[in-house]
């Protein structure tokens, strides 16, 4: 606090100052309010909104809904899912995922603002402040399950609201910040949409759809021990247990490998159950490339060598896309 040089006791004599001249001093003595930051633009606020919601995370997890949808229609009845039913699964399953992302956001304030990869989300930034966040999941949350209720059936709601609930309740709170099994189990949440979609269109859950849960949940690992090697001192600072964090990289290496395999092994057991040849062989060939990348990151891992795991993050998202492409691709060839 700056304080004038001058005690009240002085009694040496002032300048003259002429009143055309004369400046008023503002000393700052701490009782005045702080200004208030500049309120944020409603475009801005717009964005942060879509910003809780993780879009990207979304936009993957529909990737994997849509052809689920067209294969169950394809086995229940011989044909094509009904239009309304997959618009009502695509928008209310966007604001689910982005709802439970929201609520992740509520969720995670405390540790947000410690890691250099989410202190710039909404909430750390103080663009949206955290009770609203936790309104803005809880509507959305409310409506997703409402809207796929009331359009498709009500597996395929329950469905949705335990994919939530699991997501914020179970992962986010409890194993998250507790096991560096987090990954492995947090993948029923992120698998979760395939058995939403497939219940939307046929109102139970076949063998098929099973098997397509399981080829996520056990891609889920790899995918996201790879971009957790990367941000291994974000977590660490946020005292979270992620495997790269408590494990060494050469065991984070061989477990990518053996849910690699667990992976292409999985999808390929759709093969004679329910695909054609042409889902075969793209599941052999991007399944085989994306244990080819896994097996590379642990061996360099063994030698001491930078794992280069962005390699294996970024391949492993398009193996996703292009075996749900493969799968959508196969329902019209059935």
């Amino acid at each position: 606090m700056r304080r004038n040089s001058m005690s009240a006791t002085d009694t040496a004599p002032e300048p003259s100052v002429s009143p055309a001249r004369a400046r008023t001093l503002v000393v700052n003595t701490g009782t005045e309010p702080a200004s208030a930051p500049p309120r944020a633009t409603p475009g801005a606020v717009l964005k942060a909104y879509i910003a809780l919601t993780k879009p990207r995370i979304v936009e993957l997890l529909l990737i994997t809904t849509v052809p689920a949808m067209f294969l169950a229609a394809r086995l229940a009845d011989n044909g094509l899912p009904n239009l309304l039913t997959v618009i009502v699964v695509v928008i209310g399953g966007a604001m689910a995922a982005g709802a439970a992302n929201a609520l992740n956001c509520y969720l995670d304030r405390d540790i947000d603002h410690l890691m250099r990869r989410t202190s710039r989300r909404p909430i750390p930034l103080h663009t949206i402040a955290p009770e609203h966040a936790l309104v803005f999941g809880l509507i959305l949350s409310v409506v997703s399950i409402a809207l796929i209720w009331t359009f498709t059936n009500l597996l395929a709601a329950a469905l949705t609201l335990a994919a939530i609930a699991y997501y914020d309740l179970v992962y986010t709170l409890w194993l998250k910040r507790t096991t560096a099994a987090n990954t492995v189990w947090g993948g029923v949440c992120g698998a979760a949409p395939v058995l939403i979609g497939w219940a939307a269109v046929t109102g139970t859950l076949s063998w098929e759809a099973w098997i397509l849960f399981a080829v996520v949940f056990f891609w889920q690992p790899p995918h996201f021990w790879a971009l957790a090697i990367k941000y291994k001192d974000d977590y660490a600072a946020a005292g979270i247990p992620m495997l790269p964090v408590v494990a060494s990289l050469r065991r984070v290496g061989l477990e990518s490998v053996i849910y690699a395999w667990l992976t292409l092994i999985t999808s390929l057991a759709l093969w004679p159950l329910a695909t054609t040849p042409v889902y075969g062989v793209v599941a052999l060939v991007t399944g085989g490339m994306f244990c080819l990348e896994a097996h590379k990151m642990h061996n360099r891992a063994r030698r001491g060598e930078n794992v280069k795991p962005m390699r294996l993050f970024h391949w492993s998202t398009s193996y996703l896309t292009l075996l749900f492409v493969a799968v959508a691709v196969d329902s019209f060839l059935l």
